[in-house]
């Protein structure tokens, strides 16, 4: 049996996209599930679309993603190089090209862009070219003087018009297409480089890649492709295409809707490992429903015959709740260490960020959630009187200002300003008063925080605020409710 090798083939261009992301994980996956290997392959044939730098994002994605390649540009296994501008200079398109037009199979085109220009046809409400393989009839003496005179050319495949083409994908199954709606693509582009198309059928052939992945808008291309590996003799690689990913609308992900690449959703704060869990599951449904894997288990589990058809959506709501559970999965050390820097943009005092970093932790689904809910420790935000009436803790304005007289003697006199001490000085004056313990909790916190939600009770938020800074909070709340 044929060992199995898949391999992820990005272009420059960018950040990485969620649905390029995707595409390298289920072909990572897929190989190692099966104990094969993973190539990376850089497609760099679009010279006007190459981005400086986009080079160095595509290795750090798969590393901090954990998608380790087991050949590539840097591992050399033999089928190199894994490059296609450089595969270009060494002419291996060309040649295959060359071939084809011996066979019969391709032709030269030295049309201008008037004469395309005026082959434009509406189609669905989009204008396309569809080639009328006018110079497929020019002679073997016409093709050599024009290419003799240095006329600019593109070489195209010579397209069946007659009957259908029928090519099996692993996820949507056989897909027969008229022969009539393939045109002619081109192979080889005036500028000499092969097309996105033709380089991918002559690479994953010549580097023995087994199972191909990609997204289905590149199903409409795939008896294009077939009709390459028939004209040359070679085998067709299984295909598995992945259903599209779109936003909460139901439209395509855009770069535009700010979420959709690996970097921007880790500048807000998503750990690497919740982003890569999520992805996995843009379109596979494992058979147990289980939503929690490390990659390690996405590879055992992992079977590219449950990828679905329809549409994933990128369901932000899910990916926090998934990023949570990561979150409260997390050592504390590695927490505190993520939650640090959020917590020292809102607290420049020096205080007990272990214990603030203990007491979010379970509460938040992004870092960037944890200076709303921390900021009072730094200082107390400005709020409303209104904010002491509670209705469930028959607390009101006038209530919470006699509670609060009545305890600042009982927390000057305190010296322990632990939080057992203090709850257990403050249940004493709870049990003596007769009152409810909401009663007189709900107006000191509120005091201390100016919050109606804090991730922690008042003799806690007082423990770590220190005794000094409590009162002197606790005695400001008095002033404003008096």
């Amino acid at each position: 049996m044929t060992k199995v090798k898949t391999r992820f083939a990005p272009s420059p261009t960018g950040r990485m996209h969620v649905g390029n992301l995707r595409t390298a994980l289920y072909a990572y996956l897929i190989a190692k599930h099966e104990n094969g290997s993973f190539m990376l392959r850089i497609e760099d044939t679009d010279q006007e679309r190459f981005m400086e730098g986009a080079l160095d994002i595509i290795y750090r994605t798969l590393q901090e993603t954990g998608l380790v390649h087991d050949e590539g540009p840097d591992k050399d296994g033999g089928v190199g190089p894994y490059v296609q501008s450089e595969r270009h200079e060494q002419g291996i398109y060309l040649k295959y090209a060359r071939q084809l037009i011996e066979q019969g199979d391709a032709y030269y085109c030295f049309c201008d862009k008037e004469r395309l220009e005026s082959l434009k046809t509406e189609v669905a409400d989009k204008e396309i070219v569809v080639y009328d393989k006018h110079c497929l009839h020019l002679s073997k003496e016409e093709v050599q003087a024009n290419l003799d005179a240095g006329k600019p050319y593109v070489i195209r495949i010579n397209m069946p018009t007659e009957g259908t083409t029928t090519f099996e994908d692993e996820i949507y199954g056989a897909i027969t297409v008229p022969n009539g709606e393939l045109d002619d693509m081109i192979l080889i582009k005036s500028d000499g480089y092969p097309t996105y198309n033709f380089a991918n059928v002559v690479d994953d052939h010549l580097m023995g890649i087994t199972h191909v992945v990609r997204g289905n808008e590149y199903l409409s291309s795939a008896p294009k492709y077939n009709r390459l590996y028939e004209a040359f003799g070679w085998e067709v690689p299984v295909y598995v295409h992945c259903p599209l990913i779109t936003d909460e609308t139901h439209k395509k992900l855009s770069k535009r809707c700010g979420h959709s690449s690996f970097e921007d959703l880790i500048e807000q704060g998503f750990i690497k490992e919740a982003v890569v869990n999520f992805v996995a599951l843009l379109g596979w449904c494992p058979e147990d429903n289980r939503e929690i894997f490390s990659l390690e288990e996405l590879v055992q589990a992992f079977d590219y015959h449950h990828i679905s058809k329809s549409p994933a959506v990128f369901d932000m709501t899910k990916l926090k709740w998934m990023n949570g559970e990561y979150m409260k999965a997390m050592d504390d050390e590695s927490f505190y260490e993520r939650a640090l820097p959020y917590m020292q943009q809102v607290i420049k005092k020096d205080l007990d960020f272990h214990r603030i970093a203990s007491l979010v932790k379970t509460r938040i689904e992004i870092f960037p959630d944890i200076p709303d809910l921390i900021d009072f420790f730094g200082e107390v935000p400005e709020y409303d009187a209104d904010m002491y009436t509670h209705k469930k803790m028959k607390t009101n304005e006038e209530t919470s200002l006699a509670v609060l007289q009545e305890v600042l003697p009982i927390l000057e006199a305190q010296e322990d300003y632990s939080n057992d001490a203090l709850y257990e000085s403050l249940s004493q004056y709870v049990k003596e008063q007769g009152y409810k313990n909401g009663y007189v909790m709900w107006p000191i916190r509120t005091a201390v925080s100016g919050k109606q939600m804090t991730p922690a009770g008042a003799t806690e938020i007082m423990e770590i605020i220190g005794k000094d800074e409590a009162l002197k909070r606790i005695r400001a709340a008095i002033e404003k409710l008096g």
